[in-house]
């Protein structure tokens, strides 16, 4: 068996634990638990490979919790961001899980212990609340005790089964997939909440090369609506780890999410110390103000949400929005973010931002803020790719490139909508049209019916509209009629039709003829 089959097989297996272990709590609920599972088996054994430093002879899972000194203590805190003893690895409370009483409160306790572990270290804010969502005590696992207690059993079996084999770089990839493969999953069988946490892989694969594109290094990645990490995360999985300097930033406002996107950092084994996701909101209370500018800013912004906008004077003052001169309007913050992310962007990097078509040709405070971001030269590219790539909406989205290093004042515009593969309920982008798009980007060369560098003026004399279909004439697709040779097949078909009657008419004389004799 391939790995690549290894990890399909391994991907199905995780999919029906989840399934069936649920029994009838709905799988949106319920993907707390077996993500939570995933994860407390992940750090046990990443922390357990730690302290046993490749020696052979030493099996953490089977040491008293009373030989672990102060001193070892303290040095694994530093390092790792949080401690767990012996007698709290998933390895051991998952053997015992079938038969103990009070399964539900040991993990609460256990989760409690490792998030205090770091509690006065620098990783105690990264740590803080990890577990909140892995609610032990509540009535989704059952009404009783013993009901709770048997479903989380269940869980922990189910995870404790999974093969990852000896824990090592290659089956650290294995958790960080399995982990990515769940959280799709319950994106695309939750519908519209399911988008809003979750950027398909294929989507945020060319986001993160826009982002990144021929920067050798960047000082750090950040998204400013990072959801569960995804897009962050491709930027690891497609780049050398020394090309991200500093690590990766973002912040999140669903507090639930907030805690997925942590997770989901560990699981793709960065340390606390390379990662930095803060909750909260972005547009009203922005974390790193201290920490910018970013090389490369990724995003993926809910759909024109609305915000307080106008109804807040003072953020007409604020240096994100200021140089607009005018704030997006209060039903649609697209705009915001767009102008939030350029604030935070350096002089060399990229912003790649996923944003609603609408915003790109109404009137009002968005046509202004067009006008600001055109007049500046920082849109480098308007892409428009193709609809139902994402869960949760049909919509064709378009992908705004913002830089601050243009040497043309012209604009491009690709027209991707027509790359795509029909994949069960959602189209997907392969590789190959990635490549295409990229190419392109790159060239910036002009193709007929899908790119076109634009100058300032056409766009400035176009009421600075940045829609990619005012500016890429699509392919006629329709059948080409040859007027002439369809006129001379009509006269030849006339005739035929002609000659038929004559022949017809001839027969039925025929035969009239007949009878009357």
């Amino acid at each position: 068996m391939t790995s690549t089959q290894q990890r399909a097989a391994l991907q199905r297996q995780i999919w029906q634990i989840a399934n069936d272990v649920r029994g009838a709590v709905d799988g949106w609920d319920f993907k707390q638990y077996v993500l939570g599972t995933l994860f407390y088996r992940f750090i046990s054994e990443n922390f357990s490979s730690y302290i046993e430093g490749g020696d052979d002879s030493i099996q953490y899972a089977e040491l008293s919790d009373q030989v672990i000194t102060a001193e070892i203590k303290d040095d694994a805190i530093k390092t790792k961001g949080y401690f767990i003893y012996p007698s709290q690895l998933f390895s051991n409370i998952a053997k015992g899980a079938n038969t103990n009483e009070s399964l539900n409160t040991d993990l609460a306790a256990i989760f409690a212990s490792i998030e205090s572990s770091a509690n006065g270290y620098p990783s105690e804010q990264d740590i803080k609340g990890l577990f909140a969502d892995f609610d032990t005590t509540s009535n989704r696992l059952g009404n009783t005790v013993k009901d709770k207690n048997i479903r989380l059993a269940a869980v922990l079996k189910g995870v404790a089964g999974l093969d990852f084999g000896d824990f090592n770089t290659s089956h650290i990839d294995l958790f960080g997939d399995a982990y990515e493969f769940l959280i799709s999953n319950y994106a695309a069988n939750a519908g519209k909440s399911g988008g809003e946490f979750f950027t398909p892989q294929h989507v945020s694969k060319l986001i993160a090369q826009l982002a990144m594109h021929k920067q050798t290094t960047v000082n750090k990645i950040y998204d400013p609506a990072c959801g569960s990490g995804s897009l962050l995360l491709q930027a690891k999985k497609h780049f050398d780890a020394h090309t991200i300097e500093d690590g990766f930033w973002g912040q999140e406002l669903n507090h639930t999410t907030y805690n997925l996107a942590r997770m989901n950092m560990f699981l793709h084994n960065i340390n606390y110390d390379k990662f930095n996701i803060q909750l909260g909101d972005t547009l009203r209370e922005p974390h790193f103000g201290d920490d910018k500018p970013f090389d490369a800013i990724v995003s993926n912004p809910p759909y024109s949400v609305k915000w307080i906008g106008l109804d807040d004077p003072t953020l007409i003052n604020d240096e994100r929005f200021a140089p607009a001169g005018v704030l997006a309007p209060k039903s649609k913050a697209d705009f915001a973010f767009v102008l939030h992310a350029l604030s935070y962007l350096s002089a060399k990097g990229r912003a790649a931002i996923v944003c609603f078509p609408g915003i790109f040709y109404r009137g009002g405070a968005e046509q202004k803020i067009r006008q600001y971001l055109v007049d500046n030269n920082y849109v480098e590219t308007v892409i428009s790719l193709a609809s139902n790539l994402f869960y949760g909406t049909t919509i064709a989205v378009n992908i705004l490139v913002l830089s601050k290093h243009k040497t043309e004042n012209t604009t491009q515009f690709i027209d991707a909508s027509g790359l795509f593969k029909k994949e069960t309920n959602n189209n997907i982008l392969t590789d190959a049209h990635i490549e295409k798009i990229m190419q392109v980007f790159d060239s910036k060369a002009n193709i007929e019916h899908f790119a076109q560098s634009v100058s300032f003026d056409a766009i400035q004399s176009n009421d600075y509209n940045l829609s990619v279909s005012s500016y890429v004439e699509a392919k006629d697709t329709r059948e080409k009629v040859d007027i002439v040779q369809l006129n001379a097949e009509l006269k030849t078909t006339v005739a035929k039709i002609d000659q038929l009657r004559k022949e017809i008419d001839a027969i039925v004389a025929e035969i009239e003829g007949e009878d009357m004799a």
